[in-house]
Formats: structure tokens, sequence, C-alpha cells
């Protein structure tokens, strides 16, 4: 037998949380990251079901507790600040849209370079972790995989695995250009970190909804700091793609006359060191295998910001997937991919699914729609309708499903 030398691409949370149980189980493993270094902030993720199952199964529990936030529930706030309805954590039993255990992506994802750090300690040799490199070519053969980097080396790999996101290159070299597997939902999101506004409730998630957009301001573990959250109904336009001025030009046209804690947003924005701004799509791939590479969170299964299960949706698949690479040869990997595939479907296609339905039901573009969303919200936030709305939340849950069974999933230690 073999031994396998396994490459992945991209450090997010789906690469890392890959490369950490692979490490664990023994084996080699390369991550590849284009960036120069971790990247910092991003929005808050939620991890409830199976997800959070499979985090306690890879010892990430402590870690996660440690840098926890501590939201109370989400608030809706008209033009004035005023709350018309509030959506408790305790009331909704965390299946709201506040989880009960909550944390930024950007701890999260130090929370698996800790665990990852302390894995490759303990088993000197099995992990090279990259940055500043990306991969330009893939060639893959029945016995492995030739990858050339941006660094100009080239070298040879029992298996690829795609976790780049959802502009991922591995899945457009090896399954194909990125307009064959998403479909724009009709809007943008942005996020960034800001200095916490004057009279933002502590602890709570306040939500303002108008035309044409979302406005949130979400706490942070640091009570100065919070974060901005917007979703933007647009049409699609190629000219926003990586040009920042344009992006912050169309939020600031949206939100002229959001009033609330609008103009802080704007005046914090510019200079964001974290500002994401990307278009609403989802991500639908067939088979996330090919061969022998794999596509694992983003990469293959993309169900946009919306659907809020992104990071369960790559925990998940993570987990899964080491799980199955744990204790196979070089010789083995294709089936242990095409088990990985198959035990993960279920599971991809609960988490695409958006609470609300759609971008449309959620972010109206008339003052007549916004004003009977807030008449809407008001009276279903109302004491004499939340068990519905509780029932509702228990009914249409993607996060009960249970965790894919893997036979050689390596658990923490």
């Amino acid at each position: 037998m073999s031994a396998p030398h396994i490459l992945i691409s991209g450090a997010g949370i789906a690469g890392i949380a890959t490369a950490l149980q692979l490490v664990r189980g023994g084996i080699r493993t390369t991550v590849v990251e284009r960036a120069p270094e971790v990247r910092p902030g991003g929005q808050a993720v939620d991890l409830r079901g199976a997800s959070r199952e499979a985090a306690e199964r890879m010892g990430l529990m402590p870690g996660i507790r440690a840098h926890q936030l501590h939201e109370k529930g989400m608030v809706y706030v008209d033009g004035r600040g005023r709350s018309y309805g509030r959506m408790a954590v305790e009331v909704f039993d965390g299946r709201g849209a506040v989880a009960d255990v909550e944390i930024a992506r950007g701890d999260l994802n130090q929370v698996l370079l800790d665990a990852l750090a302390a894995a490759a300690e303990a088993a000197p040799g099995l992990l090279e972790l990259r940055y500043d490199d990306r991969i330009e070519a893939v060639a893959q053969d029945a016995d492995g995989v030739e990858v050339r980097f941006a660094s100009g080396a080239s070298e040879r790999f029992d298996a690829l695995l795609g976790a780049d996101g959802v502009h991922s290159a591995t899945r457009r070299l090896v399954f194909g250009p990125e307009e064959r597997f998403a479909t724009r939902l009709g809007g943008y999101a942005a996020f960034f970190t800001m200095p916490t506004p004057v009279g933002i409730e502590d602890g709570w998630f306040s939500l303002r909804v108008v035309p044409g957009a979302m406005l949130g301001i979400r706490p942070d573990r640091d009570p100065a700091t919070s974060k901005a959250m917007l979703t933007l109904r647009v049409d699609h336009d190629p000219a926003l793609r990586r040009d920042r001025a344009a992006q912050e030009a169309l939020i600031r046209r949206i939100l002229a006359d959001a009033g609330w804690q609008a103009p802080a947003v704007l005046d914090a924005m510019s200079g964001a060191e974290d500002f994401y701004f990307d278009e609403l799509a989802r991500v639908d791939v067939p088979d996330v295998v090919d061969g022998r590479v794999a596509l694992v969170g983003d990469a293959g299964y993309c169900g946009t910001p919306l659907s809020g299960m992104g990071t369960a949706m790559a925990l998940v698949g993570a987990y899964v997937l080491a799980g199955e690479l744990t204790g196979a040869d070089a010789e083995g990997i294709p089936a242990a991919l095409a088990r990985y595939a198959q035990r993960i479907d279920p599971f991809i296609a609960d988490g695409k699914k958006i609470p609300f339905g759609s971008l449309e039901r959620a972010v109206p573009t008339s003052r007549v729609a916004a004003a009977l969303g807030v008449l809407t919200t008001r009276v279903m936030m109302s004491p004499p309708f939340r068990s519905l709305i509780k029932r509702a939340f228990a009914a249409n849950a993607t996060d009960e499903m249970p965790l894919p069974a893997s036979e050689t999933g390596v658990a923490a230690g």
C-alpha cells in the first residue's frame, strides 16, 4: 500500500477543516491559498444540527465556545430605529434567524488553524501550508493528478480537493466554466466591520428593510465593533466585479434615504479593511467528484449567504470527505471520493434551501411592498402568532438532518 499525498486548494473553512482531519488521519497534506496571508473578518456564522455535531466530533467546541458571540436574537427596526418585531433566540429554541451557537467566520477559521497547528506538531512532516500561490493547470490520469502552480512549480498528487469557494479555480479547470454551475439570484451581498453605532441594542442583530435592500448591524465579540451586513436586490452588473469604488457607489445610492444607522454604515465603509462584496449565486455541481478531484464547501455546493448554511455544509463536507479518505491507500482514493459524493448529496440538497423562499420575498423593491412587509412582520412577531412561526421554523429546519455517517471518521485527539 502506498501512502497518499493530498492537495487542497483553498485555506478557508472547508479547506482547513479537511486538512485538519486528514493530518489527524495520518495523511500527508498540502494546502495552497492564493491570498498572501490569513484573511480577516467575515460575517457571523451559526452552528446547529449536523454542523454542530461535526464540530463536536472534531474537538472544536471548546475553541468555538471561547470565541462565541452572545447574541440575544434579531430585532426589526424602522427608519427611526424603533422596533416592530423581535425574534429572540430562546423563544425560537435557537432555530430562528439567530442560532444559540454563533461565531464570527474569522474566529472560526482561527480555531481551525490552531487545531491544525497542534495536529501538525503531533505528526511532523504531514502538513505543508502555502500562501500566496494558486493552481494554474490540472491534468489527471488513473494514478494521480499533475498540478502546475502560479509559482512555476509542477507537482504530482494522489488527489486534488477544491475548497476554493464560489469562484473556484479548481472547478473551472476540471469541471467546466463557472456559468455552467452558478445561478444568479438577483442581487449582491456585502459586509464589513465597523464601530458599533450609538443607539444599537446590545446583543441584538438589528435589521432594517428598505426598497431594494436589507441593512443589518450584527454584534461582534468585541462590543466596540459590529458587522454591517447588506443584501442588495439589483440586476447583474459585470462592471461591479473586483471594482470596490463601483461597489461602494452602488451601496451609497441604494442606502441614501434608508435612515436609521445608514449614515454611520456608509461612513465606515470606505475605511473597512475587511470589506466583502459579491454576487448572490447558488452553485450546483451535479457530481462533486471527477476521478481524483473532488469539490468541498462553496466550490461544489454553495447555497449563497441567504441559506445560512454555507459554513454548515463546509464543516460537514470536510468531515465526511476526510473520513472517507482516511485509511485509503493511493489506489483506493477514487472509490473513497465516490463514497463522499454519495454520502454528502442529501445534505447538500437540504442545505441550499432559502428560509424565506427567495430574495424577492425578503427584499421588496417598492415602498408599498416594503410597508406591507413591515406590517406582516409586526403581526407575525406578535405574541399571538409566535407559536405559529416557531412551528414553521421547526418544520422547515434544514439543520436537523443527521450527520452523514463515515466508517473511518477521525475524532479529535
